[in-house]
């Protein structure tokens, strides 16, 4: 057979040959003789001029008139053919000393982050495995890395436009380091604890600013910084469970030979690999962008049945039994968390949803999803007005009630949007459009907790 020169051209011939290998019906002999008039189809489409990514294209698609499983092909991978035939490379190619500085740049910055946890151990803040965590590093754990992201950004962005928002940058940071350590908190007090919970989320938005360069009010921008911090997330588990089993075998090895590490893992692998990873996980998200769809979609697909089924039980359980909801900062995080989910969830299957495609299934589900989370979001803020009824304000009630109304406003009106739509009496784009502009005002929120509360409720 025909070998080619150009070697991008073979790694398609490639994926087009260990797909057909995948059908079980398909044999060796038989692939080599598919393969065999793919090449031969490419070898007469090169002759006449067309490039590799053009010929490919063509053959591919003369292939499938003849053969199912090639028409199958095809289809499956229509999207990337296309790309690669109209997308220029030089546009979407990276150069090697490109990607090397890149990744000099990210292993720089991922180094920093790591040392910058250390740093507060010259001035006698330790993490020691035998002692509780300082609350200045639980205070400051974004301050240790999102400037640091943010710099990334804007390096990655670099523009003129960018460099004008420096400023607007830095102020949210710096003011975050501020209030993160200017209030006299006592030890263990709840204002401290929502401040930690809340400050990564009110500077989110300027790691978000960064990405976006500065065009915040794009949709298109802030959908893609949504779909980065789904990405993110996901990568940053996956980056720590990998970590877990680092750890573990580090305990087992240095185990087997009578030596305690401790001291290692609890002072530097955790707190260092921890900061670090957010750089790392970030450089990995935006690289695979280019490669592969985005994973986050993908799982909503999965959750969202299984979460609509949780609320669902939860919903007939508590109605089944009458048992109120125990409404203590725990139990309350978590429903804040679960809620959010289900926010995220509709976010990211509005991400990668055609606006213009008609309702299905998946979109009933969706609405029903919402619903469901929606009534969980009543009576957790019934809870919780009866808690503050019975026994007063404090710090966590009243975070908890804002943060529960905030949601309850997303979630009813992302459900008539969502009716509206599978009525055909609106548009899909109405309801991406909300959950964009919604996305602010998690941050305001966290901002007002962060600065208003400790002084507001005495700092206890």
């Amino acid at each position: 057979m025909t070998t080619f020169a150009d070697q991008p051209l073979e790694e398609q011939i490639a994926q087009w040959r260990a797909y057909v290998r995948r059908r079980q019906t398909i044999h060796g002999p038989d692939v080599e003789e598919l393969e065999g008039h793919l090449r031969d189809q490419l070898v007469a489409l090169t002759e006449t001029g067309l490039t590799g990514d053009e010929a490919f294209l063509v053959a591919v698609k003369r292939m499938g008139s003849l053969d199912a499983l090639s028409r199958e092909f095809a289809r499956a991978h229509s999207e990337r053919l296309w790309k690669q035939l109209v997308i220029a490379p030089d546009a979407t190619d990276e150069s090697p000393n490109t990607s090397r500085a890149e990744t000099l740049v990210v292993l720089i910055l991922a180094v920093a982050a790591a040392l910058a946890v250390k740093v507060p151990t010259l001035f006698g803040l330790r993490l020691s495995p035998n002692e509780e965590l300082p609350p200045f590093y639980a205070r400051n754990a974004s301050l240790f890395v999102f400037p640091l992201l943010t710099v990334y950004f804007v390096w990655k962005r670099g523009s003129d436009v960018v460099r004008s928002l420096w400023l607007w940058l830095a102020l949210p940071l710096a003011a975050g380091a501020v209030f993160a350590n200017v209030f006299p908190f006592p030890k263990g007090s709840n204002t401290e604890v929502l401040t930690i919970l809340h400050l990564p989320i009110a500077l989110w938005i300027a790691v978000g600013f960064a990405y976006v360069r500065g065009r915040w009010f794009d949709d298109g921008g802030r959908m893609n910084f949504a779909r980065f911090s789904g990405e993110l997330a996901i990568y940053y588990v996956l980056i720590a469970l990998g970590g877990g089993v680092l750890t573990g075998f580090t305990f087992m090895m240095f185990a087997a030979i009578g030596m305690n590490p401790d001291w290692f893992v609890a002072g530097w692998l955790i707190p260092c690999g921890a900061a670090g990873a957010v750089i790392i996980g970030s450089w990995l998200v935006e690289a695979k962008q280019s490669v592969i769809e985005n994973m986050a979609p993908v799982l909503t697909r999965l959750f969202t049945p299984l979460f609509t089924v949780l609320l669902l039980a939860f919903l007939a359980t508590m109605a089944w039994t009458g048992s109120p909801i125990n409404v203590k900062r725990q139990v309350l995080i978590g429903f804040d968390l679960l809620l959010a989910v289900v926010v995220g969830l509709v976010l990211y299957a509005a991400s990668a949803r055609d606006p213009q495609a008609p309702p299905d299934f998946f979109d009933g589900l969706q609405l029903l999803l919402v619903v469901s989370a929606l009534v969980v979001d009543g009576v957790a803020l019934a809870a919780i007005a009866a808690r503050i009824s019975e026994f007063g304000f404090t710090p966590n009630r009243v975070a908890a009630l804002g943060e529960n109304l905030i949601l309850l406003v997303n979630l009813a009106w992302t459900a008539w949007l969502y009716a509206r739509f599978l009525r055909h009496w609106g548009s899909f784009a109405a309801l991406e459009r909300w959950q964009l502009a919604y996305l602010p005002v998690y941050s305001i929120w966290a901002a007002l907790v962060v600065v208003v509360f400790p002084p507001l409720f005495g700092y206890r």
